[in-house]
């Protein structure tokens, strides 16, 4: 199976050896909140996405929210940021970006039939292709996908009359005057109450002519953006939605819950096609759920989905209508005696994504990152250790849940790098060109370098080498390492996406939206 052609990329970069690590800088912060200021649980960002553009960002939030974000950077010089790069034009400025505008996507709701509440938390924004100036975007909460056009609408505005009976003009020019009130009462259906012709000619041509015609004018000043849903698609799971991914035909996409995935046309809302099923026919043999599923960026009849058990499942829709089998199967084989109570926990593929040039997969479980070729299926081509340190603690954190915790993870436009979070609102950054050593680690705060552990000296991707064993943990205290570094396990940096086409970063910590650029 063909998995793109972007593999020149990394051969050119191999033949120049690793890129040199990057040097992040802190950006912009949108929603910062105060020492000491509490959190409200519907404020707290739980969805974050940039279009294929970069120039603007979504986020969603526990409380139905959607918040758009737009580049302002790019307009400084009032020419076309791309134009002035193919003049080899120095773009010396990083990424900015501005609110824009935001709008209740969902509301809470209640299933009668299963006695369940619906929580209004937006688990996945995906943004579609924008068409004569308005942007289109896909919101999801557990049940229900909506589809919205964002665009700006001039406001119009009906002015006074256009001419002034005391200051009549020549030319017919506009000025102001205040509205009189017709004489002439009407009826409801447009006609009028029973007078004469001749009354009502004397009201309408008076004698001596009529000194200006006394029109309204309407007129459209300021502009107002406005969030209209285009469509709803509801009904179509049984469980709790946990993907949707557009396809590259620009027509179709996918949502994926525990044990189905299915696909819809954007126009048409009431009707989806169900292309995998893994619900056993009894329950009690259940052995794995659905966990991510995203679209091949550029094959339209390819997608990828993941599982509770750490595999990787790769479908062509064109050798059946329900994929019940897949072309490609990616799953790492687990070390003799390593099993443990833990193991399938850790396993479990939290977010997948696929690179620019869909050559490359790369893949989250609870302890590792992973990059897979979709062109060998024997194992990941690499292996970025982010949470080995809390191995020893794998018991507390099954106590507190925070062994379920769901980090997602990202790649740069560009192939040679990727990302993810953890907790102490930490997020880790890897190299991942052949022979690159680079591991970043990076606090979610004005100053990202703050939390700064050494990077291994040696040539190797785990981090392990600088973050040690944890030593010691009181009831409600984080981890603290060997080195000193603390891991508090209530502040988690779930949801993070890289710009498309430059090296920034959006991440959330709690309510606040942080970016870096390098």
């Amino acid at each position: 199976m063909d998995g793109g052609d972007g593999g020149g990329g990394e051969v050119a970069s191999a033949a120049a050896g690793p890129p040199t690590p990057l040097e992040w800088k802190f950006s912009q912060v949108f929603g910062e909140r105060s020492a000491g200021e509490e959190v409200q649980e519907v404020d707290i960002i739980s969805a974050i996405e940039f279009d294929k553009t970069g120039d603007h960002l979504a986020t969603g939030d526990r409380g139905g929210r959607v918040v758009l974000f737009e580049r302002t950077d790019s307009k400084e010089n009032g020419e076309n940021r791309r134009d002035l790069e193919r003049m080899d034009y120095p773009v010396t400025r990083h990424p900015e970006f501005r609110y824009k505008t935001e709008f209740q996507s969902h509301e809470p709701e209640f299933d009668y039939l299963k006695s369940l509440e619906i929580e209004e938390k937006i688990n996945k924004i995906r943004w579609c292709q924008a068409a004569n100036g308005a942007l289109f975007l896909l919101s999801t909460n557990d049940k229900t996908i909506k589809y919205w056009k964002v665009q700006e609408k001039k406001i119009k505005k009906i002015s006074e009359m256009n001419v002034d009976p005391s200051k009549v003009a020549g030319n017919g020019s506009v000025a102001s005057s205040s509205i009189s009130s017709s004489r002439n009462q009407c009826l409801a259906n447009g006609s009028r109450k029973d007078r004469s012709f001749d009354s009502l000619n004397n009201d309408l041509f008076p004698s001596g002519g009529i000194p200006s015609l006394r029109l309204p004018v309407v007129t459209s000043g300021e502009t107002n953006l406005l969030a209209r849903c285009r469509r709803v698609y509801a009904h179509a799971h049984d469980y709790h939605i946990n993907s949707i991914s557009n396809n590259s035909d620009g027509e179709t996409f996918i949502s994926a819950d525990d044990l189905r995935i299915n696909l819809w046309n954007l126009e048409i809302s009431n009707q989806s096609f169900n292309i995998v099923d893994v619900k056993p026919t009894n329950m009690e043999d259940l052995t794995e759920v659905i966990t991510s599923a995203e679209f091949h960026p550029t094959h339209c009849n390819m997608l990828g989905y993941s599982s509770s058990k750490g595999s990787i499942r790769l479908i062509d829709l064109r050798q059946s209508a329900l994929c019940d089998s897949h072309s490609k199967l990616f799953e790492e084989q687990e070390a003799p005696g390593s099993r443990s109570f833990f193991t399938e926990i850790i396993a479990s593929v939290s977010d997948i994504k696929f690179a620019r040039d869909g050559r490359y997969i790369l893949s989250r479980d609870y302890m590792t990152l992973k990059l897979w070729d979709i062109n060998m299926d024997s194992g990941p081509v690499s292996t970025f250790q982010v949470h080995e340190y809390l191995r020893p603690k794998l018991c507390d954190l099954y106590e507190n849940d925070s062994i379920f915790d769901k980090f997602e993870c990202c790649l740069s436009g560009d192939g040679l790098r990727v990302a993810t979070g953890s907790y102490s609102n930490l997020f880790r950054v890897f190299g991942c060109a052949p022979g690159s050593t680079e591991a970043t680690t990076l606090e979610a705060s004005k100053n990202p370098m703050r939390k700064q552990v050494q990077t291994p000296s040696r040539p190797t991707r785990s981090l392990s080498s600088s973050i040690t064993r944890a030593v010691r943990r009181g009831a409600e205290s984080p981890v603290v390492d060997a080195n000193g570094n603390s891991f508090d396990f209530t502040t988690k940096l779930l949801h993070l996406a890289w710009h498309p086409s430059e090296n920034s970063i959006a991440c959330a910590a709690a309510n606040s939206l942080y970016m870096y650029y390098a």
